[in-house]
Formats: C-alpha cells, structure tokens, sequence
C-alpha cells in the first residue's frame, strides 16, 4: 500500500512552542516520594534527589514541569511545604485517600527543577482556598527581600526570588471530584479575580486559567465560554485535559482516538475565537493541555486504595501503568496531533512524569528505567522543534467508532530553519499492511537522510519493567533515502518512526 506526503517549505502551520514537550509532578502516589526523591538511595544527591531519574530526565530536554498538581493542588496549603523540614505537618491528601508528608515543597521542587534543567510551571489552589492565598504564594515565590513573604523566603533558605512565571490557576475545576468544584461562572469569576490581583503584583506573568478537564463532561464546552467571557482579559492560556485508554481490547478503535484529541482542540479554538470577537478584543488566549496521556492498565489494582480499604498511606503504589508496544503508537499519534495544532496549543504536559502514568519507572532503592513510551516522547522534545509544516497526505483509512476515514498513516512534519533540518514522525496504525511512503519535498533544495529510528514490535502488549528494561526500544531504520526531491521509505504494520533528513535551504 502506498502513502503519498508533499511538504513545501512555504506551507506551515506555525512555529512550535517549546513548552508542548514540558512534563508533570503531582503529591501523588510515588511520583515525588521515591520518584525524584529518595533520601538514601544510591545514587541521592546532598538534597535526597534520586540522580539516576535526573539524568533520564535531564534528557528529555524539559522546558517546563507543572507542579504540585493536579487534583493534589486543590486542599493544598503551600506553606506546609516551606520551612524546616522537622517542622513541616503531615497532611492527608483528600484527592487520592492518602498522607503527604511535605518534606518536597516548593523550594526542593525548584532547585530540582534547576538540576534536571527546566522550569516550574506552579499552581495555585483555586478550590479550598482563594484570592488572598493565592497571592501571598506569589509574593512568596517571586517577591523581593524587604516585604513579608519576600523576608520569610530568605529565612528559609532563598534570598533571591524564584522568578516563577507560569502559573495555574487551580485545577479541573468542572470537575465534580474536585475539591471546592464550581460552576463556571463562580469559577471564571474567581479566576478573573485572582488574575487581575496576580497581574498589580506583576503583569508580566504568564496565567492559565482552567477548561473542562476532558471533552466529555457534560459542561463542555459551555464551561469554556463562560469562564473565559469572565476572565479572557486577564489570562494568557485555557487548560485541557485527556486521558486515552483501551479498556475494550480494539487497537484500531484506540489509535483512532486522537482523531478525538483534535476535534477537542479545533472546538476550544473555535471558543476562544468566539469570545474573542465577542469582546472585540486584540488580546489572544491559547490552549495549555497540560495533562495528557495513557492512563488505564492501573485502575483495578487503584481501586482499593482510591476507595480508602487502605487507610492513608504515603507514597503507595498509585496509577503505575506499566506501558506496552500499543501504547508508543498512541502516544505517537498524540504528539503528532500537537505538532499539527501548534498554531493554538503552546504549552502541554505529560501527566505524569516519573512512576505514575510515566514514561520513567523507578524501584525503591534500586533501578530507574524508561518506559515504551519513553521513546516518541523523547524524539519529539529532541528533534520536533522548529516550524510545523502543513502537510498535504493521502492514505487509505478505515472506519473506527470515533471518525469515519482515520488514515493510518498519522504523519507530522516540522522544519528547523536553523539547521536546515527536516523531521517527520509517522504512525502506521494498519495491523497488517506495509506502507510505502512517498514524500514530495519542495522548496527544501538538495536532500539527504541523516538519521531513521524505527520502533515495532511483533506482541502489541510488550513492556519494558524492572526485570527486562529494554524489551521495547528503537533501533536504526533502513531503506530510508532521498532521490531528487523525493523521500521514500518503508513503513512496517503497527509502527512508529522518525525520519530526518537534512537540506540545503
């Protein structure tokens, strides 16, 4: 079967934002407590930071981790976090029926942000809490020595600000789960509020304010238009959640689920625009999906512990999917579908990043490995910066409970004007049939294939775990060239892969 792909120099979506690779940590599960912390662990630094999870994840080239949640954030006081450690409470976490023992807060989360070379993205507690909190957490973060909160940082530790400047304002709050929930206008109302607080203090900070947390809430996407005809002055970007899940066995239905991904995405722009015109205003807003991900394998062994048969345990086992060869192809698909709608999402993040729903696992006291899923998403943070291009494609497609016609070749194109590099990530979702690819490259100038990375695999439910931590990994492709301004390669069923080629323009 035969794919037929044109890419010209001159057709582009937009300029990629280096934030649609950043990440996510939650007080939840053993993402933070034998995750990136673990006192006493071989390879802990000075801080009790575990330096075999930074080095993985210093290589993924993070620009930004979203911290400390997540449905964590909304009965947070952060100030338990702050302070001599001896003297910091244990708290039980209402979100995830669990204790939380404070000894990782917000000065521990930014120097490890510092190690592993990447930023916070905070957020605020919106739900059981409210304006006045909210500032005093900013000022405390980010304000100068001489003031209150500025005097209490340097008394704990750091004279000079963090200088934070993206920040959350709460957390999915449609949802009825969520501590403090509220409707959209309490919500919105809130939100613009705490903004314009937020911007007297410093108007240069950069403010997401909350959409539905997925697109089947009843809410959606009303919920969006009201909070943002309350706050669309005041914010700089609207959050989106969505979790993706085989729970019926059908890999091709499954695949098809980013086609969901980008009616989601088209139908809050269109949202945005509608406000936007609405109020006549020259401001913009974008989309932040800063959770995103697989999340399914774990629910059952979760559900004993979410439902309280285990009292409140600290850092217990929580939402450890462990990954297999299916999921890369979705993961796959997904970042492809950011690259393609890099015009309006400028920030996303994987939820999470390290043991729950991640692509690094950890054993206490013992290794740290990459996930199946690791992969793409590493490949994208490295190599998909640059400019998106608008790809003209024609593939056969099948028919899935989603969409009508889903193509199975999900291909993403982007160009780096700096080195002149061209990257193209594909997915065959066929389960039977090899493609080839027949790419048109115009504009470019003279070709050539500088590196091919291919990852399949014969059992769709292959993992990496602790026992065998490379079961699932890429290997270099073949068959991969350019002749005259043509790219042609293979593309083997169920398949992920990276072509990068570089040119003379």
């Amino acid at each position: 079967m035969k794919a037929s792909v044109t890419a010209h120099k001159d057709f582009t979506i937009a300029r990629i934002d280096d934030r649609v690779y950043s990440a996510f940590l939650e007080h939840l599960g053993r993402a933070i407590y034998s995750g990136i912390y673990e006192p006493g662990h071989p390879t802990a630094d000075a801080n009790g930071m575990r330096g075999d999870v930074a080095q993985l994840v210093r290589d993924l080239n993070i620009p930004f981790v979203r911290y400390p949640g997540g449905n964590f954030v909304s009965a947070y006081n952060w100030e338990d976090g702050v302070g001599p450690r001896e003297n910091r409470p244990v708290r039980l976490d209402l979100a995830w029926h669990t204790s939380d023992s404070n000894q990782v807060g917000v000065h521990e989360f930014v120097d490890w942000c510092d190690l592993v070379g990447t930023k916070p993205m905070l957020a605020i507690n919106l739900g059981s809490r409210g304006l006045d909190e909210a500032r005093n957490f900013v000022e405390y973060v980010n304000g100068p020595t001489g003031s209150y909160w500025g005097d209490l940082r340097k008394k704990n530790g750091r004279a000079d600000p963090f200088d934070c400047r993206l920040w959350c304002l709460g957390n999915e709050m449609d949802g009825p789960w969520q501590v403090g929930h509220k409707t959209a206008d309490e919500y919105g109302r809130l939100a613009n509020e705490t903004a314009k607080t937020l911007r007297a203090f410093d108007k240069s900070l950069e403010l997401v304010v909350c959409g539905s947390s997925n697109s089947d809430m009843k809410t959606y996407p009303e919920w969006e238009r009201i909070v943002l005809e309350h706050s669309y002055e005041s914010v700089d970007h609207i959050s989106l959640h969505m979790y993706f899940g085989n729970r019926s066995g059908n890999t091709a239905n499954y695949l098809a689920l980013n086609e969901k991904l980008d009616r989601y995405i088209t139908t809050v722009e269109s949202t945005i625009n509608l406000v936007k015109a609405n109020k006549r205003s020259r401001h913009d807003v974008y989309i932040s999906f800063d959770e995103w991900n697989v999340w399914y394998h774990s629910n059952e062994q979760d559900r004993a512990i979410l439902a309280g048969a285990e009292g409140w345990p600290h850092a217990p086992r929580l939402l450890e999917d462990i990954y297999n060869f299916e999921d890369v192809l979705q993961v796959g698909c997904i970042l492809n579908t950011f690259i393609r709608k890099s015009n309006v999402v400028k920030i996303a993040c994987i939820a999470q990043l390290v043991n729950v729903i991640a692509p690094i696992m950890t054993e206490p006291g013992g290794a740290a490995w990459r996930q199946t899923i690791y992969y793409p998403y590493y490949f994208a943070s490295i190599y998909g910066r640059g400019t998106a291009l608008n790809l003209a494609v024609r593939s056969p497609g099948y028919d899935a409970d989603i969409a009508d016609n889903v193509p199975y070749i999900d291909i993403a194109g982007v160009h780096d004007e700096e080195t002149g590099n061209l990257t193209f990530f594909a997915v065959n979702r066929h389960p039977n049939e090899s493609f080839e690819l027949d790419l048109a490259l115009q504009g470019f100038g003279a070709a050539r294939v500088i590196d091919h990375q291919v990852m399949t695999h014969a059992d769709l439910r292959a993992v990496n775990n602790l026992a065998n931590q490379t079961a699932v990994v890429p290997h270099k492709g073949t068959g991969a060239s350019v002749e005259g301004a043509r790219l042609t390669a293979r593309l083997p069923p169920y398949s992920w892969q990276m072509i990068r080629v570089s040119t003379a323009a």
